[in-house]
């Protein structure tokens, strides 16, 4: 390094020398042998990006702040350990990589074979988790990149294929045909929580359903019924219309029929309660446009599939997996040319097709607009189909008869939740206080939930993923159950009856793959799916440190400690990883859950590739520096509310459009001070000797800023402890900025020329630095480091006698955090020098209300009661080198001296004596005045004239209102001074 800081800061090169100081050095590596009694063991769950894309805006948010709380617990001495890695994401990268592979070869993914393809997907895998380890090093992520994971590495497999066999042997893991969410646009299966609802103007379509014999009521004959839908396209697989008893029109209808319009299917009216009776003045919506006549699909709606179940209605699937109309999927009876001519259309398509034919059937009795929440995929985007079809569970309320020995039995209280069940194994932890969220609202996503949780749907129909490890065969009981007699412990199966006779499940525990082989010789099919991406994530606390190996990491390092994560991954993510961290390693795996905000535009809309409205992290590194960056973003976070960053388009070197926005000049104008900051302070350090420093000599600026520094160590050591990020680092800027650079500074200025007042203060800056650079060291890791190990260099030694010891340290990151400095606490000297902050401030701004220039020196009194005045003139010299004054002095008997300024600040009236030629500063205002009101005249036309406020565009209106404003608020300030000066005389 050069013998000083450089002039002006440069981020990349600060950057560059960091990194390898960090890296050479290993100081980002948890050691496995260093946790003991004085020292404890620190985890933070990252979560694993999707290598689907570079990281965003939002994933620079997550992680400064998980990097942030990690250095803070390293600087604690705590071992730390933040494992970085990377999320397979099954279907969103299949989805991208399949978008690409189309565009660019005009291939789809059954063009290949499985293997192949698979192979595509890992390349793409490739490319993008380098990109991502490099934008987290980028961002100056402190991870322990010697212990880098992947969902589907071979550490995760092997934990992957554990967890499926323990849960298939305990019998919580089983084949169902129900109704799922279906996603037609990637073909697979969703759960629950992947299910994105999103209010849709759609409409209501009444249909009439011929009855096969028509019936008379009260002397009016009644020839058909009318259902109300939402998708017309499902009316093909209707298996029956239901009614509600209660309905008067009930006795007469139920156990009627009706023929089923374009099919021809003659099926039944039936009763129950789940129809909504109609009642237009009914405050509830589905009452007001019910007819009372449900048609019932049971293959295609949730609800209708519970009433099929209970009256054993035929269930019909009219949809190929693709979304389109289908017969080959259970619509055996779509014989009528009607039907035909709906095949593989798409169902939008069909829903068109349908309505127009009951419109020219004379058969559409009514459209009405409706606005309705329809689920949509979260990856696709598209609305989801419910659909009929096999795929395999996990049963998260079945209660686990070996648990209930460590986590007892029965059902928590005012839940139908046992509490040795997966989604109580997950629930009960945030009922007895061992989980807690930040902010807590967000427990009650979780709990309600939790008590709500469906069975796991975890196969996904992909090829890229955790295959499922499950084999089957077909075949007589008998003879299946022999073979499967011949098999190990290492295998578990389930017999089931079907259609085709008995069929058998072996599951296959991790590692013996000889038995794989050996099952697929002998006529075994392993199952084609691939599990849900959130089966691997759940297991992520543990299986990236080893599990089912009982490993030193995970004796040290687990249970963890903190999950920083986003609010819309509760469900998906965190529910699941207490489930499977307590069912595996029978702890949770964090207590801690702290949800970020989210990053918006400035519109309050959410950042998207579809809107154009990002901003990649990397465009800001390289334009403002990684630390302005993190800065920024963790300055706007709070707990009450999302962040917004107003978007700015910007033109880089290369040509390219890129999105940046102006907010990141928050945190570069702070390093930007910072480094000048410390520059001056180190040049006044030559020389510095610790041995010279004496308490006794500090003068009251001194002890002043030492006891600021305290209540700042103490106010953010506090709140990182309480997850807090906007609150520590506004005590941090106004610590250094205001209370370090604009007065403890220039007050040492002086001193730094006086050869027995020199010692003092350079050991007081020099330690102060040193600790201020450790309280910012985790906000802004790079330039604090650049600093410090400069610092080293200048003064190695940096302690104040016996009062305080900065203990010393070859890097930054992994310096002692600074001890709470209670003793340094001084409330004499802060109330003194408050006051003659007060009193500067004021003179300062009656010297610029009445342009006096800084080089001008003048005199200033004061009349305040006698114990503030006595403050006043202990303190007048700090007073006059900070006010441009050449004396001062204070009493509560002084008097306004003639031509002087006044201003009155609590108790004290301050006098700034030959401040102002009242006659001339008259004129002055006066011809000031009256240019204002010149020029107010002109918006004043404008809108008192009708035609402008009508016919100009609004903005051009505005425009002039917010001109009038600003001139009338000109005018009341000048006609104010005009008012002093009039009383001053």
């Amino acid at each position: 390094m050069d013998e000083q800081l450089s002039k002006v800061y440069e981020p990349k090169t600060i950057e560059r020398q960091a990194s390898e100081l960090w890296s050479s050095n290993s100081y980002f590596h948890a050691n496995l042998s260093s946790v003991g009694k004085d020292r404890k063991a620190y985890t933070i769950v990252i979560p694993p990006p999707n290598v689907t894309a570079p990281l965003h805006l939002g994933h620079a948010l997550n992680n400064t702040l998980q990097d942030v709380l990690i250095r803070f617990r390293r600087m604690q001495n705590y071992n730390t350990l933040w494992m970085p890695g990377t999320d397979h994401a099954g279907i969103a990268t299949q989805t991208v990589v399949e978008k690409r592979i189309l565009s660019e070869e005009g291939k789809r993914r059954t063009d290949f074979e499985r293997q192949e393809f698979v192979g595509r997907v890992q390349a793409w895998k490739d490319e993008y988790e380098a990109c991502i380890i490099n934008q987290l090093k980028a961002m100056g992520c402190s991870c322990d990149w010697q212990r880098i994971r992947f969902t589907m590495d071979e550490v995760c497999a092997k934990a992957v294929r554990a967890a499926f066999f323990k849960l298939f042997k305990d019998g919580l893991i089983y084949r169902g045909k129900r109704l799922v969410n279906w996603d037609p646009a990637t073909q697979t299966v969703l759960a629950d929580d992947e299910v994105e609802h999103e209010l849709v103007q759609g409409h209501f379509w009444y249909l009439r359903y011929p009855l096969i014999e028509p019936v008379d009521a009260a002397g009016q004959r009644i020839e058909y019924v009318t259902v109300a839908t939402t998708r017309p396209e499902t009316m093909l697989g209707d298996t029956a219309v239901a009614m509600n008893p209660a309905d008067k029109r009930a006795k007469l209808l139920i156990g009627k029929k009706v023929r089923l319009p374009i099919v021809g299917r003659i099926i039944p009216i039936i009763a129950d309660e789940h129809v909504v009776l109609p009642n237009p003045d009914s405050d509830d919506e589905k009452a007001r446009f019910s007819t009372g006549f449900l048609k019932v699909t049971p293959a295609h709606d949730p609800d209708d599939w519970e009433i099929g179940q209970r009256h054993e209605l035929e269930i019909i699937n009219v949809m190929a997996p693709d979304g389109s109309i289908s017969d080959k999927y259970g619509w055996e009876d779509a014989g009528e040319p009607e039907a035909q001519n709906l095949l593989d259309m798409d169902r939008f398509e069909a829903r068109e097709a349908i309505v127009e034919w009951f419109r020219q059937e004379k058969l559409l009795e009514d459209v009405r607009e409706y606005s309705h929440e329809v689920g949509h995929s979260y990856r696709s985007h598209v609305p989801i189909e419910p659909y009929l079809s096999d795929q395999w569970y996990i049963a998260v309320k079945e209660p686990i008869e070996h648990l209930k020995e460590k986590f007892g039995e029965g059902l928590i209280d005012r839940t139908d939740v046992p509490v040795n069940s997966l989604a109580g194994l997950a629930l009960k932890p945030l009922l007895d206080d061992r989980l807690r969220f930040i902010p807590d609202r967000y427990a009650k996503t979780y709990q309600a939930w939790l008590e709500n949780l469906r069975d796991w749907p975890i196969s996904r129909q992909l090829w890229w993923g955790h295959r499922i490890p499950i084999w089957s065969k077909c075949g007589e009981r008998s003879r299946l159950e022999s073979e499967l007699s011949k098999l190990s412990d290492k295998v578990h199966s389930v017999t089931m009856d079907s259609e085709e006779g008995a069929i058998a499940y072996i599951s296959v525990g991790p590692g013996n793959e000889d038995i794989e082989k050996q099952l697929e010789t002998d006529g075994w099919t392993r199952d084609p799916d691939v599990l849900d991406t959130w089966f691997s994530s759940a297991l992520w606390p543990f299986s990236t440190m080893g599990w089912p190996d009982d490993t030193p990491e995970l004796k040290t390092f687990y249970p963890g400690d903190v999950l920083c994560t986003a609010r819309e991954i509760i469900t998906l993510w965190v529910s699941r990883m207490l489930m499977m961290g307590q069912y595996c390693r029978g702890d949770i795996p964090f207590s801690d859950v702290y949800i970020h905000a989210m990053i918006q535009d400035g519109q309050g809309r959410k950042m998207s590739k579809s809107l154009g409205n990002g901003i990649d992290p990397l465009v800001a590194i390289d334009s403002h520096g990684a630390d302005a960056m993190r800065f920024t973003l963790a300055t706007m976070t709070t707990d009450t509310q999302d962040i917004r960053m107003p978007v700015e388009p910007m033109t880089l070197p290369d040509g390219r459009q890129v999105n940046t926005s102006p907010k990141f000049d928050i945190g570069r104008n702070f390093c930007n001070k910072l480094w000048n900051a410390s520059r001056f302070a180190m040049m006044n350090l030559e020389g510095l000797n610790p041995d010279e420093f004496d308490p006794d000599q500090m003068g009251i600026t001194d002890r002043w800023i030492l006891s600021r520094l305290a209540k700042t160590v103490s106010d953010v050591t506090e709140s990182l402890n309480k997850f807090k990020y906007s609150e520590p680092l506004a005590g941090l800027y106004r610590f250094f900025w205001n209370d370090f650079c604009d007065w403890y500074l220039e007050w040492a200025k002086p001193r730094m020329l006086d050869e027995r007042k020199k010692p003092i203060a350079q050991n007081v800056l020099a330690y102060v630095l040193d600790q201020t650079l450790r309280l910012l060291h985790p906000f802004v890791p790079f330039i604090t480091e650049g600093i410090f190990q400069k610092l080293n260099e200048i003064a190695p030694i940096r302690k104040l006698g016996d009062l305080a010891d900065a203990q010393e340290a070859k890097a930054l990151v992994v310096a002692h955090w600074p001890d709470e400095l209670s003793s340094m606490l001084d409330t004499e000297a802060e109330e003194q020098i408050a006051t003659a902050q007060t009193v500067i401030r004021a003179i300062r701004d009656i010297r610029n209300k009445y342009n006096k220039q800084p080089s001008e020196k003048l005199v200033a009194s004061a009349n305040s009661p006698q114990e503030i005045a006595d403050v006043l003139n202990s303190n007048s010299g700090l007073i006059c080198q900070l006010a441009g004054l050449k004396e001062f002095n204070a009493s509560h008997t002084s008097e306004k001296p003639s031509n002087a300024a006044a201003m009155i600040v609590d108790q004290m009236q301050i006098y700034l004596h030959e401040a102002i030629d009242v006659k001339a500063e008259k004129q002055r205002l006066e011809k000031q005045k009256q240019q204002i009101e010149k020029a107010k005249k002109v918006p004043e036309a404008k809108l008192s004239n009708e035609n402008f406020i009508t016919k100009a565009k609004p903005e051009v209106v505005a425009q002039a209102r917010s001109r009038l404003a600003e001139l009338s608020e000109q005018l009341k300030n000048v006609e104010k001074h005009l008012s002093e000066l009039e009383n001053s005389e």
